[in-house]
């Protein structure tokens, strides 16, 4: 199946030009075309239509901390009453009776670079829970690499990753021009996190 993803600016890098009233056409888990709206609804007319009303769609973030963020902090789940933000781990390790020890607060921090537009992360990751959550995310897991820019480590904003290029994995996000806000998140051609 085909799917048109389209939005008011597609960004495909931070070198090439943006296309105004944009589109990118997933067939499965690749990039079967990119460019302008028009062109690609007249010649796919039986793609299912994805509308991104005035959002810019880019290549999805890569997080350069990923390892630090999953293995060496608590993601609290909201069911506790401590908040949502992560937490440094002691020298023990997790305490018993956190929600899903190491594996639960993986999968939370998942969550939350997923609602930021990560599209892969920095490992490698130690603990097999984490490897597992990891795994099942379908996330890109890359080598430790440094960011380009300073960046707060507990932030969850991803540096930019890529080109979105044809015959390349549909991986990518999709965020509002006027917040910056995701407002979705695309793995292998699947919709894994949608905003508002």
């Amino acid at each position: 199946m085909l799917t048109l993803h389209r939005a008011a600016v597609l960004a495909p890098s931070g070198t090439a030009p943006s296309i105004d009233d944009g589109a990118v056409l997933v067939h499965g888990d690749r990039i079967a075309a990119l460019g302008p709206y028009a062109e690609l609804a007249a010649a796919h007319p039986d793609a299912r239509l994805r509308e991104w009303t005035g959002a810019r769609l880019t290549p999805g973030g890569a997080q350069p901390y990923g390892a630090l963020l999953l293995e060496h902090h608590y993601h609290p789940d909201p069911r506790e009453g401590i908040g949502v933000e992560p937490r440094p781990l002691p020298s023990g390790g997790f305490a018993a009776g956190q929600y899903g020890g190491p594996g639960g607060s993986a999968r939370r921090g998942l969550q939350l670079m997923l609602r930021h537009g990560t599209t892969a992360l920095a490992g490698p990751f130690e603990r097999p829970e984490v490897r597992a959550a990891v795994s099942r995310s379908g996330l890109r897991v890359l080598a430790p690499f440094d960011p380009p820019q300073p960046l707060h480590a507990l932030a969850f904003e991803a540096v930019p990753n890529g080109t979105l290029a044809v015959g390349g994995r549909a991986d990518f996000a999709i965020f509002d021009r006027e917040t910056g806000q995701c407002l979705g998140t695309v793995l292998a051609g699947r919709l894994v996190y949608r905003g508002r």
